[in-house]
């Protein structure tokens, strides 16, 4: 099974780091968020990516095609122009990068991709920001046993202020950042039939609204719910947070030894 990642976005409100590099392109803990999110679906088993490159898309490729570069220790001898790799690093990936434009919507993207996905009856699909510990391989079952064109995985949104209940001039109760108002949300990671790229008609189609929306009305939509971590990486002060997680040793999403 194949899985596609949504790269190509402007990432404007983390502007302080997108002005260089695309969004995905965002270290943490030295490595691209986007490395990250690989390498939560390499756990599960899923080793072919489809990378739908957009704005800024030429730094994605210049990763990985120098990938050893960034992995692995090496000797540069420049009377012979030779470079000679020390303890290669490398994950069993295979990366498919496509340039799907810098204002095609998130639909007209996977159309562009649709090529590169023939054999798949199903693939994944996620955006280039947001880290899980979602399980993929109960995700993917989930998908298969409910007999649908698409599964979305729906996630509670992380709190972002503390709630207070207030009587009079005396807090009762004080909860730091609770998750959401009870209300899920589309956290990606979705499953996909290849028949949903039949529901996008170009570029400028929004996945989320015309196909989403009309395969939910015709009831093959499943949702499947996640209430482990999830956090997008939206702003710096999200980037931030997740910088910390990952400094501390404990970042959920690092389900991989």
């Amino acid at each position: 099974m194949k899985s596609i990642i949504f790269a190509g976005g402007l990432g404007t409100r983390i502007s302080e780091e997108s002005d260089t590099k695309p969004k995905p392109m965002i270290a943490i803990g030295g490595k691209p968020i986007l490395w990250h999110i690989m390498k939560i679906y390499s756990h599960h088993g899923i080793n072919e990516f489809i990378i739908c490159c957009g704005y800024k898309g030429y730094v994605i490729k210049e990763y990985f095609a120098n990938y050893f570069l960034h992995m692995s220790d090496v000797t540069f001898d420049m009377s012979e122009n030779r470079m000679t790799v020390h303890n290669q690093k490398a994950e069993p990936w295979k990366v498919t990068l496509v340039d799907t434009g810098d204002d095609t919507m998130t639909g007209g993207r996977l159309k562009r991709v649709a090529g590169y996905l023939q054999e798949e009856e199903t693939f994944c699909l996620t955006y280039g920001d947001g880290l899980s510990d979602v399980n993929i391989t109960e995700l993917i079952a989930f998908h298969k046993a409910q007999k649908v064109k698409a599964t979305v995985t729906a996630v509670l949104p992380p709190g972002r202020f503390g709630v207070l209940d207030v009587a009079g001039n005396r807090v009762n109760s004080f909860r730091e950042k609770p998750q959401g108002d009870g209300a899920k949300v589309n956290g990606g990671f979705f499953v996909l039939s290849h028949k949903v790229i039949d529901y996008i008609s170009g570029d400028k189609t929004i996945l989320e609204r015309g196909p989403i929306e009309r395969l939910a009305k015709e009831g093959d939509l499943a949702a499947y719910q996640h209430n482990g971590f999830w956090q997008p990486m939206d702003t710096l002060r999200d980037k931030i947070h997740l910088e910390e997680l990952w400094q501390s040793g404990k970042a959920p999403w690092k389900v991989w030894q």
